[in-house]
């Protein structure tokens, strides 16, 4: 066990403990946050629109139309959104100015979504844009960074506002941006958009099969185990693929077509995370009548914050961080109900994750209004936690036995 801890410190988590720092990945992980609004805002029209109660599906049959401008003007856009908001955070962590950063990816994605006709394709601003919003943003913004540190850029007097003088900052690499993608588009007939799906499309396959959630949900466990915040580590590689599932679901769902996508945004934070990473709400759950005074006091402590999915005063205070006694269930806990919800959603006994609603939505009312009010979600849900409550016991009971132990010697 000290081997394998060592080799967790020393080997595996400095590499994923960088890369959790990349100015590259954290400006897709922020900037995506201008997309949750838009998402959430649409995922609300969803959820009016198809209460499953016949009387209302009755009352709203004459409004889905109008419904659908909501959910198409929201969810339609989310590559708009994010090429905006990359752009601005990218920007920003280079020191750049951040607007100057969003108005050049934006024009970069816009010229790349035109169609072989010439013709503003907005189907790109969807889901399927998202990864050529991504490559616009950096592409863009790089230039805009050379140019800005070469000092190859038009400065105006000092009287001049702020504002004019950094628009005309922007104004060469801009031009250069705009004559690179359309240089690209037009008279090359380069597809964008399909290049860059054809090139992530294999990682959007894996990352849906069980093979690639199970190593993510893993890969998860294993960094919070080691003191790493494992969900914001992975969040700007994750975040884009779920969400593109998710508004994939959504739209699916509006138009009462097939889900596509099983992990869509929902799977890991309110299917697999129950109460928290690891599912630790059932420790805490076993904390709240342990025999030892300080774990019946932390759980007390913890509890309000694990009905929401915020376990860190667990995972740091029982602790789950470097100790032998919970790494086993906080790692296989994941993985079983990784497996059986992957399963449940293929043989459709549950629907997948079609909304998006906040990560700290509590157990059981997170996943029935995730999946479109789909009931056996919510005693899915519940029956996680009697699995995780289940399985966390006997090692809790060994790590109370040393408590109380422990406690018995100091007084």
């Amino acid at each position: 066990m000290n081997k394998f801890m060592d080799w967790l410190q020393n080997v595996l988590m400095p590499p994923l403990a960088k890369a959790g720092n990349n100015k590259y990945l954290v400006s897709i992980r922020n900037g995506l946050v201008l997309t949750l609004p838009a998402v959430i805002s649409g995922s609300i029209f969803l959820i009016i629109a198809n209460i499953p109660i016949p009387a209302w599906s009755n009352f709203m049959k004459p409004y889905m139309g109008a419904m659908g401008v909501a959910v198409n003007g929201s969810f339609g856009i989310i590559s708009l959104l994010a090429a905006i908001g990359i752009g601005y955070e990218l920007a920003k962590a280079l020191e750049l100015d951040a607007i100057n950063g969003a108005g050049l990816s934006t024009m970069a994605f816009i010229v790349a979504s035109f169609n072989s006709k010439y013709t503003l394709d907005t189907a790109n601003f969807a889901s399927s844009g998202l990864f050529t919003a991504i490559v616009c943003s950096f592409i863009s913004v790089l230039i805009l960074n050379l140019f800005v540190k070469k000092n190859w850029v038009i400065k105006l007097p000092n009287g001049v506002p702020a504002a004019v003088s950094q628009s005309f900052v922007s104004l060469i690499p801009g031009f250069l941006v705009l004559l690179l993608f359309w240089g690209l588009r037009v008279p090359l007939h380069f597809d964008i958009n399909l290049f860059v799906q054809s090139i992530f499309h294999p990682l959007l396959f894996a990352m849906n099969s069980l093979p690639g959630i199970m190593f993510y949900t893993l890969l998860v466990s294993v960094l919070w185990v080691a003191g790493i915040h494992g969900d914001m580590t992975l969040e700007g590689i994750s975040d884009p693929i779920f969400l593109q599932f998710l508004t994939a679901n959504g739209i699916a769902y509006a138009h009462h077509q097939t889900i596509p996508y099983l992990t869509s945004s929902g799977f890991s934070s309110l299917f697999v995370n129950v109460g928290g990473t690891g599912a630790t709400i059932m420790l805490v759950f076993w904390m709240l009548s342990s025999k030892s005074k300080a774990y019946r006091e932390l759980g007390k402590v913890a509890f309000p914050g694990a009905l929401f999915e915020i376990n860190e005063p667990v995972i740091f205070g029982f602790p789950i961080v470097m100790n032998p006694i919970t790494l086993i269930p906080f790692i296989v806990i994941p993985q079983i109900l990784t497996v059986l919800t992957y399963i449940l959603m293929s043989v459709h006994l549950i629907r997948p994750a079609v909304m998006m609603v906040p990560w700290t939505m509590p157990p059981i009312i997170g996943p029935l209004m995730a999946t479109g009010w789909d009931w056996r979600a919510g005693v899915w849900s519940a029956i996680e936690l009697v699995i995780a409550g289940a399985i966390y016991y006997p090692f809790f009971k060994v790590a109370e036995k040393q408590m109380v132990a422990q406690e018995a010697s100091e007084a």
